[in-house]
């Protein structure tokens, strides 16, 4: 069975300051592929996506929900977000056999999670 999802667009304000947060969160590489589009990096059957410079569409502190995989380094990734200008939300909890979370804020006031194991 394929992925249900393939791909995601996290509209931003300030594409530098994101890459920026991005980058220090999750700890990958993320460039700049065409004008105002920057791709967080990923393999080949890796589901990712990209940080867009929008004036059209709205950041969003409510509704989806996204997770990122920080597994294994969930305490640094939270102090990364309010190093990088985002904030917390929830810090770092317990959801069962699940894992962690943390819900912050992004640099462009985007709410996001932050997984691990």
């Amino acid at each position: 069975m394929a992925n249900r999802i393939v791909w995601f667009d996290i509209p931003v304000s300030d594409l530098d300051r994101a890459i920026r947060f991005y980058s220090a969160v999750l700890d990958i590489e993320i460039k700049e592929e065409f004008p105002g589009v920057a791709v967080m990096a990923h393999g080949a059957n890796e589901i990712s996506g990209c940080l867009y410079k929008t004036d059209e569409d709205q950041v969003s502190d409510s509704g989806l929900l996204l997770y990122f995989n920080v597994n294994g380094r969930l305490d640094v990734a939270v102090d990364a977000t309010t190093e990088n200008g985002g904030s917390v939300l929830e810090p770092k909890h317990e959801i069962g056999q699940f894992g962690f979370r943390a819900k912050v804020i992004d640099s462009e006031g985007n709410r996001i999670a932050l997984h691990s194991e």
